[in-house]
């Protein structure tokens, strides 16, 4: 996964900031998903077309041999629905065909960097996704009553999951970019679920770190990256002090470190050190921390959890059957130095 989508677009300059056209009407405003390819900012490797056609009598008819071990799509199978520069972010809303043999086949995709990460995927027929958006989606049933707190929307993906799960569920959620927003009401059915939901669902324009409501968040989930990379500012325990104070009794945050999954905008920051850092600080003013591993590899991809684990049974028996095995995974974090 190493190609990144600037290989491929333009960039355009920081002033450049189109109207954003509505989506074309052969896909409909879509429920907000994210199918396996278990990684929060996933890289979309595309392969553009050979330059030399290949020999009839060596090819297969075998559909998996369109692709190498790096889990690219042919570029054949992508349309581009938008693209452009905000002032936070370098916007791409991407279609993949349903033809591609690929495991994000028929989906959406916003991506919102120069190395092509994922931050929101949308299917038409799929609710849940079968990545850390479902992992965010198993919180809800081990917090006390109250709002739950969603700092870095993107388009909607975990926060769709949670409302149709949970009838008694209220988000409010924090995006830094307008322009994010304005691509998920276009392009990822966000306006409608505004509509459907307008007593439990609240949308802040502004610096997520920032956010609160009245007597404290039952739950906030963390999803805040910068130009590739999990924000400084989760580095710093300082941040976790000023988070906690924004819970309420029994509270708890779970937060998407990245991990190695998450390519930089600069080449000289790791992804794997970045996740270790910001468990760390966490861990400074949490004194029980749990990690959760999409990927065999425990630097590849995590999710983190603050608080004491619940009853194992008793969390499962709250939770839909395809959430329930995400209970078993979390291990207490150990410093690793």
């Amino acid at each position: 996964m190493k190609l990144a989508l600037a290989q491929i677009y333009p960039q355009f300059p920081h002033h450049h900031h189109p109207k954003i056209p509505p989506p074309p009407p052969s896909f409909p405003a879509a429920a907000v998903n994210h199918r396996t390819l278990p990684h929060q900012n996933l890289l979309l490797p595309l392969k553009s077309h050979q330059s030399n056609p290949p020999n009839p009598q060596t090819a297969t008819n075998s559909a998996a041999t369109q692709y190498d071990d790096d889990g690219g799509i042919p570029i054949e199978h992508v349309k581009t629905l938008v693209k452009f520069k905000s002032r936070h972010n370098y916007i791409r809303v991407l279609q993949v065909s349903r033809a591609a043999d690929h495991p994000l086949a028929g989906s959406r995709l916003l991506l919102l960097d120069a190395p092509g990460n994922i931050h929101s995927i949308s299917y038409i027929f799929k609710s849940l996704t079968n990545s850390y958006f479902d992992v965010f989606a198993t919180l809800p049933p081990i917090l006390p009553p109250g709002p739950v707190g969603i700092l870095g929307f993107g388009a909607g993906s975990a926060a769709r999951i949670i409302l149709e799960l949970y009838p008694e569920a209220e988000i409010h959620g924090w995006e830094l970019d307008p322009s994010v927003i304005a691509v998920a009401r276009e392009y990822f059915g966000l306006e409608k679920l505004e509509k459907k939901y307008a007593d439990r669902l609240f949308i802040n324009i502004g610096n997520a770190l920032n956010s609160s409501v009245k007597d404290g968040f039952a739950g906030v989930l963390i999803d805040l990256f910068s130009k590739g990379c999990v924000i400084p500012e989760l580095q710093d325990p300082a941040t976790w002090e000023k988070l906690n104070k924004g819970l309420r009794k029994g509270g708890r945050i779970m937060v998407n470190v990245g991990g190695s999954c998450v390519e930089p905008e600069d080449i000289r920051k790791d992804g794997s050190v970045i996740m270790e850092e910001t468990l760390k600080a966490m861990h400074k003013v949490f004194p029980e921390v749990y990690q959760l591993s999409i990927d065999d590899r425990k630097d590849e991809s995590s999710v983190a959890l603050t608080g004491r684990l619940p009853d194992s049974d008793e969390w499962k028996k709250a939770l839909r059957r395809p959430l329930k095995f995400y209970v078993d995974m979390w291990k207490p974090y150990c410093s690793s130095g």
